[in-house]
């Protein structure tokens, strides 16, 4: 009896181990991408998209043609071109029986009078002044709550300082409000390329891109009167119309452009300075007394959400399942989709983000959601360069009606984070504190393009209490930064279901306010961390760890142990393409880089020609160096969210595709 009972416990725990050893769900499993068939030769470069009533799609192009799509979620959708002719259509929208578009230089409104099914009426409803730069491109329409339109327009670049943005003409980097009449009023400015509109909750919001000025990207409230960070709007608020009151004057005179000369008089292109003490972006609120300065509810973390954010859409109910009310931000650069959820705390939007899904055929500007709860995604590429292989697309992303394990909302609470899931956790992961780790780090304000990250801090953790239901875990942080990104690691949480890791196992929460409230009592949380036990020095040093450095035991509270230094630098076989390929999707490499071919950045072949070692590539993951390749226009950020242990490995493939004589590369299959 003892001996079946004893052979009944090793079944049941090798049972236990298989469904553990199973692969967790990733987002391709729960969210399809379809694409959407398109005319032989019809070029869909999408500059525009919005769903009629009657379930067809409007598709307006950066080549100024505007289709209706006529049953666009079926196999065989029907192309019919509505107009032609325009310039450069960067937006698109419906109201009562007719289309309006922003064009470069107008807000325009398109009617089909005699119901031939093509525009013959073509209306300038308001017009803005161009100075001809090619980098003033003009975003919207989107409609307000009052039914007027919002539409956002570009700044120039300088002619000698070509990386400064410049307002050469009226409402450059500004979000203007106009009425049907044509009435325009100024709303805000200092916005450097707002490419991204949405409406939520009855207020607008944009997406910027990062660049001078714009450590990273991010979702802005855009209240009227606001200032949002780029200085070159600044000199018309004068006008008399203006609801912004900061002068160019008054910013030039406390914050330094840094617009220096050599000694033979050309202008010197600003780099980030690394000691220095920088500005903030929310210093501003100060700086600037009785300015409305915003600064993002949500930031974007550059490199890792996106490098151009785009398109800003609420996810309606029915669609996307437990994701409903929340927002959809697209990105260009990256060609992926994140998810956003706000709230309000102290009368001031802050919230979150997480990934959704990648792997677009080019760069996301647009999305609207069809009358089914799919997704079509807009996709354009040219001049501005994308992961997505293709200069251009029209697909759909489609939900299979699957839950996926996710943390659906992360809220601030006074002393820490609630985290909610999708689906219940495995208390046992969710009660350790080892599961968890919440790092803040923000960017610099300053007229460079870009910035690091700076200021990163690990918080301790003191506690975590995990719902009845296991739907929520609140967790105790100490040293949490007002104004500051938070980044909540969640790696070793695991599902009751599966015991599946979440899909998306890290967020980023922008904490503008920390709320009011009861704190949590450390009677009622569990403190158990199974990494603060210390672990034995191995006897013998693994073949793997061959630098002759002693393995260190001190673990930090709260988090994962560190990985050692040097440890599993040097690999006995190096990984094939297959077993990293997921390690690429997930830290964001593949977005940006490819096995052997150019892309937004340098394909891995040409990086293992370098012959870094493993450690260099590990510290140029996290510390990059831009000047090292001056042929790509997109600086790399850093990228510390990597795990050590998966950056060696990503490292090690890398210098697997070196040319060697007699080697066979681990590289990428040939498609």
């Amino acid at each position: 009896m003892k001996f079946f009972q004893k052979t009944i416990a090793v079944l049941l725990s090798l049972t236990v181990t298989a469904v553990q050893a199973q692969e967790s769900p990733k987002e391709e499993d729960f969210f399809k991408i379809l694409k959407v068939t398109a005319p032989e030769g019809t070029l869909l470069e999408v500059g525009g998209l919005t769903v009629l009533p009657d379930g067809n799609l409007g598709v307006a192009t950066r080549r100024g043609d505007v289709w209706i799509v006529e049953n666009p979620t079926s196999r065989k959708p029907y192309f019919r071109k509505f107009a032609s002719g325009l310039h450069e259509i960067l937006g698109l929208t419906y109201k009562d029986g007719a289309m309006y578009c922003a064009q470069r230089g107008e807000l325009t409104k398109m009617v089909d009078s005699n119901s031939d099914g093509k525009a013959d009426v073509f209306e300038t409803i308001y017009a803005w002044p161009l100075s001809g730069h090619y980098h003033e491109y003009s975003f919207g329409p989107k409609i307000a709550s009052d039914g007027q339109f919002f539409v956002t327009g570009n700044v120039a670049f300088g002619d000698e300082e070509w990386w400064r943005g410049e307002s050469r003409v009226p409402w450059r980097g500004w979000t203007m409000k106009i009425s049907e009449n044509g009435t325009m009023q100024p709303w805000a400015t200092g916005m450097r390329s707002p490419c991204g509109l949405g409406i939520y909750d009855g207020e607008l919001f944009y997406a910027d891109n990062q660049g001078d000025w714009m450590g990273s990207g991010g979702v802005v409230h855009v209240k009227k009167g606001s200032f949002v960070g780029h200085p070159a709007g600044l000199q018309w608020t004068g006008a008399a119309n203006s609801p912004v009151k900061l002068t160019a004057t008054q910013f030039n005179a406390t914050i330094d452009e840094r617009r220096r000369r050599d000694e033979n008089g050309r202008a010197i292109k600003p780099e980030n300075i690394v000691n220095e003490t920088p500005n903030l972006l929310y210093q501003m609120k100060d700086k600037f007394p009785g300015v409305d300065v915003q600064t993002p509810a949500v930031w974007l973390p550059h490199g890792i959400l996106g490098i151009s954010n785009s398109e800003i859409l609420e996810i309606p109910q029915g669609a996307f399942g437990p994701f409903a009310g929340q927002l959809l931000v697209g990105d260009q650069g990256m060609s992926k989709i994140s998810r956003v959820f706000m709230e309000k705390v102290n009368g001031e939007y802050q919230g979150g983000a997480i990934e959704l899904r990648n792997g677009f055929r080019s760069g996301v500007l647009r999305m609207a959601f069809a009358k089914d709860g799919s997704l079509f995604v807009g996709e354009t590429n040219r001049g501005w360069g994308s992961a997505g292989e293709a200069n251009e697309g029209l697909q759909r992303l489609v939900w299979n009606g699957a839950v996926p394990f996710e943390m659906r909302t992360v809220k601030a609470m006074p002393d820490g984070f609630e985290v909610e899931f999708t689906k219940p956790v495995d208390r046992k992961s969710a009660e350790d504190l080892a599961s968890y780790r919440v790092e803040s780090f923000l960017y610099k304000y300053h007229s460079v393009y870009g910035s690091p990250t700076i200021n990163k801090e690990a918080l301790p953790l003191k506690g975590v209490k995990v719902s009845a239901d296991g739907l929520k875990a609140r967790l105790i942080v100490d040293g949490m930064r007002k104004y500051y990104i938070h980044q909540l690691t969640l790696d070793e949480v695991r599902g009751v279901e599966g015991s599946y890791s979440l899909v998306h196992p890290i967020a980023y929460y922008t904490l503008n306010n920390i709320p009011d409230g009861q704190k949590l009592a450390m009677s009622d949380v569990s403190t158990k961390n199974s990494a603060a036990t210390p672990v034995a020095a191995p006897t013998t040093a693994p073949a793997a760890a061959t630098t002759g450095k002693k393995a260190s035991t001190k673990v930090t509270t709260g988090a994962k142990p560190k990985l050692v230094e040097g440890q599993a630098v040097t690999m006995a076989k190096a990984p094939t393409y297959d077993e990293v390929k997921g390690l690429l999707t997930r830290h964001t490499c593949a977005a940006c880089h490819q096995a052997n071919k150019r892309q937004v950045g340098p394909a891995f072949s040409d990086v293992a020609k370098r012959k870094y070692t493993n450690d260099q590539i590990l510290e140029l993951i996290y510390s990059p160096k831009p000047q090292n390749w001056p042929d790509y226009a997109t600086e790399m950020p850093p990228m510390p969210q990597v795990p050590k242990a998966d950056a060696l490995k990503i490292a090690a493939w890398i210098n697997s595709l070196a040319p060697a004589n007699g080697s066979t590369s681990t590289g990428e299959p040939k498609p």
